[in-house]
């Protein structure tokens, strides 16, 4: 099995480029959360998507522009890179992408070009428009950088809160998961890793039970983070190094451990940033004595769309 062409020394060079200019943010704790799953669970709650941008774009040698794919959350976090930096961005984006995501990623300034899932595939579109205008593509997670940048909030929570017997993330293409894998491995090596995914978006799973990439062109699931229609080649090296397993969830389960979430802890997260919490609030990773991590990492979401997500599951 190859080594993985990114390391925990690249998350550590992240780190210091992203030292202050991405938010260090607080690890949240819920005491009824602990009753509940029986273990003690520490959160590191967050928008990670832009250490991995920033990490990205900020090692590029004066760039015409960049250009990337995202449902949302890459999208806004590449857009708010580019700003800061002053590189010009464009962003293709499906046409269901939420709204708020849509907003957010042209009020940071970047181009949005919107297209139909079953016409053309992002990947196709982003590859001629980059021909065409001479733009760098920055993949949203199948990077070195990408994945070592979104590896630091795993450092920072392991960093702070000391040894972990168990870390989740959420799982779309792998970015996260990879870069926290990483930094598990480097700062506690005992800890199992686990990847929680939508279950209708299992691409990941799939590929972590074959031992080979496996795609899933039409996923279905309100946790449009992780609607990827497969894994990253550097991410699936990483995982399987480091991490322990994937799991999934279902839609049901997510609005539920969203739900949770909002009420109990008062965090503003979005259904992908409640995959790690559906596991653990369903059982499917018991938590018993164990200390826990989670990274939640996503809270945009239209309080309306919340609404009748928490009412149809009363």
């Amino acid at each position: 099995m190859s080594q993985p062409s990114v390391s925990f020394d690249d998350v550590c060079s992240a780190a210091e480029r992203l030292a202050g200019v991405a938010h260090r943010t607080p690890v949240f704790t819920s005491r009824t959360l602990d009753e509940r799953v029986g273990g003690q669970i520490f959160v590191k709650a967050g928008a990670f998507k832009f250490r991995g941008a920033y990490n990205a774009l900020s090692r590029l040698d004066r760039p015409a522009g960049v250009l990337t794919f995202s449902s949302g959350n890459h999208a806004q976090a590449v857009a708010l890179a580019g700003r800061l930096l002053g590189i010009p961005v464009v962003v293709v984006m499906p046409d269901d992408a939420p709204a708020v995501k849509v907003d957010g990623t042209r009020g940071y300034g970047a181009e949005v070009i919107l297209y139909h899932r079953d016409e053309i595939s992002r990947e196709a579109l982003g590859a001629r428009l980059s021909e065409e205008r001479g733009l760098t593509v920055v993949h949203p997670y199948d990077h070195a950088h990408i994945i070592a940048g979104q590896g630091t909030a795993a450092k920072e929570l392991i960093e702070e809160v000391g040894p972990l017997d168990l870390l989740l993330t959420p799982v779309g293409g792998g970015g996260l998961l990879a870069g926290s894998a990483l930094s598990a491995h480097a700062l506690c090596p005992e800890a199992r890793v686990i990847g929680v995914e939508p279950a209708g978006a299992d691409d990941a799973a799939r590929s972590f039970a074959s031992g080979s990439i496996q795609r899933c062109d039409d996923p279905q699931t309100i946790a449009d983070g992780a609607r990827t229609p497969f894994v990253g080649k550097l991410n699936f090296q990483v995982f399987q190094q480091h991490v322990t397993d994937i799991v999934t969830q279902d839609d049901a389960a997510l609005i539920r451990a969203m739900r949770f979430v909002w009420e109990r802890m008062k965090l503003l997260i979005e259904p992908t940033a409640a995959l790690p919490f559906a596991a653990l609030l369903g059982g499917r990773v018991p938590a018993r004595g164990l200390r826990v991590g989670v990274i939640a990492s996503g809270g945009n979401m239209d309080p309306v769309a919340v609404g009748r997500l928490f009412e149809g599951s009363r």
